[in-house]
């Protein structure tokens, strides 16, 4: 699939797509409620269709039933009902880390499978730690496939949360559930701490037992209380600020738009794209509607991205219309991804003529708007294909997106989206997507 995207003007309203990250943890909490989910507002990215189907093959019932989605969870995990020796992350690491330590808790073998980028990415930490919760561990030299069989057993145990929160997401919803005794999690250098606001959040709003959470550094349980009666859980799915921040900076670059369906109360970490726009002296409104965002003399910033480092790629879109040069710190963050972020960013702006240069901790843009059109590639990235989409809005001539279908992995309605606000955009065979 291809994109072609001239010089554009955007004007006019837009509606941030679900949060994927909200989405699949609420199908996470879905699956281990014994009683009725109805889920609002379901995101349908390939994130979000993974985490369905894996719910299903463990066992739960999900029917659509017109804006919403009824869910019948498990009355018990040891049930039959949980059923599957086999389950398909696709190219979800939000999946691959949160389902895992759950589906440890089944007394048989379960294998978990990816494809695409999740092909290569480290799994040593399930290597390293479920073991140590007496869960049979087989994978392919800390790779995909994997080969689990629990059930696992909540001890006290120290954890490293410097690669990602994801992991500590899905040990606190299997703990929640099983741990009898007062356990403890410990984790040292944990990254990304608004995911796990995020992951608290919903498990509270779930019923799900909620762990003391001693500044982050440890997670203790309590002994189990009597389990919760069975009842129908009303979950709203919230507009997504990782997306969101893409038609943000497009409005700053392009606009002016107006974004509805996002809240400054949420828990997501990439809302901090809001603090960044100030930063870089956008011309950012927050109304009862939405936020509305228009051009205006973008100035170089400095961030620290290391909580949230999904923001990388609007960023960088946004310092290359910024007079000056731009910092941003948490490059570390970057290497695992469906890319390697940092280098596709650099590859790929250099392109456009905007040099990007980084270390293992900083990255630097050299901005100031003049950016040319260039064919350029996603890395089969899906946020490596929208940060360009929205520089190729205001650069000098035409931009040629290869690869453009990676938007499907998140956000699906992108590319519409931006036509609806008025980009001249072209989606060349549109069927041909194939990571």
């Amino acid at each position: 699939m291809k994109v072609i995207i001239q010089p554009s003007r955007l004007s006019g309203t837009v509606t941030a797509n679900a949060s994927k990250s909200s989405m699949q943890r609420a199908c996470a909490a879905a699956l281990l409620h014994p009683g009725i989910t109805l889920l609002a507002n379901p995101g349908n990215s390939n994130d979000d269709l993974a985490a369905l189907g894996i719910i299903q093959h463990l066992g739960a019932k999900v029917e659509h039933k017109g804006h919403y989605l009824e869910i019948q969870g498990l009355n018990s995990f040891q049930s039959p009902d949980a059923r599957s020796a086999t389950i398909d992350c696709g190219e979800s690491g939000l999946s691959i880390r949160m389902f895992t330590p759950i589906v440890s808790l089944l007394d048989r073998p379960v294998k978990i499978t990816g494809s695409g980028s999740l092909l290569t990415r480290p799994m040593d930490f399930f290597d390293e730690v479920l073991p140590l919760l007496d869960v049979f561990v087989e994978s392919n030299d800390g790779r995909l496939p994997l080969l689990i069989q629990g059930p696992l057993q909540p001890k006290d145990i120290r954890i490293d949360g410097s690669l990602s929160s994801q992991f500590l997401t899905g040990l606190l919803m299997a703990y929640s559930i099983s741990a009898q005794e007062q356990v403890t999690i410990t984790v040292d250098d944990l990254k990304s701490k608004p995911y796990i606001d995020l992951t608290l959040a919903v498990m509270k709003q779930f019923g799900m037992r909620l762990p003391e959470n001693d500044q982050y550094r440890r997670f203790t349980f309590l002994p189990k209380p009597t389990n919760p009666v069975p009842g129908t859980i009303h979950y709203f799915v919230e507009g997504d600020w990782s997306g969101a921040a893409f038609l943000l900076v497009a409005g700053a670059i392009a606009g002016p738009v107006l974004v509805e369906g996002l809240s400054l109360d949420s828990t997501q970490a990439d809302k901090a794209i809001y603090q960044v726009l100030q930063k870089a002296n956008a011309q950012l409104v927050s109304e009862s509607k939405g936020i509305s965002i228009a051009p205006s003399a973008l100035t170089a910033f400095e961030f620290d991205a290391t909580d949230c480092p999904d923001l990388f790629p609007p960023m960088v879109a946004l310092a290359a219309y910024a007079e000056g040069e731009t910092r941003i710190h948490g490059v570390h963050r970057l290497t695992h991804k469906e890319s390697n972020r940092a280098l596709a960013l650099k590859e790929e702006f250099g392109k456009m003529g905007i040099p990007v240069e980084y270390d293992n901790e900083t990255m630097v843009i050299k901005g100031g708007g003049s950016l040319t059109g260039s064919t350029v590639h996603s890395h089969h990235d899906h946020r490596i294909a929208m940060a360009c989409a929205v520089a190729g809005l205001r650069a000098k001539g035409e931009t040629k997106i290869e690869a453009a279908g990676a938007i499907n992995k998140s956000y699906p309605d992108f590319y519409r989206h931006l036509q609806s606000l008025g980009a001249n955009l072209e989606v060349a065979n549109p069927f041909s997507y194939n990571p």
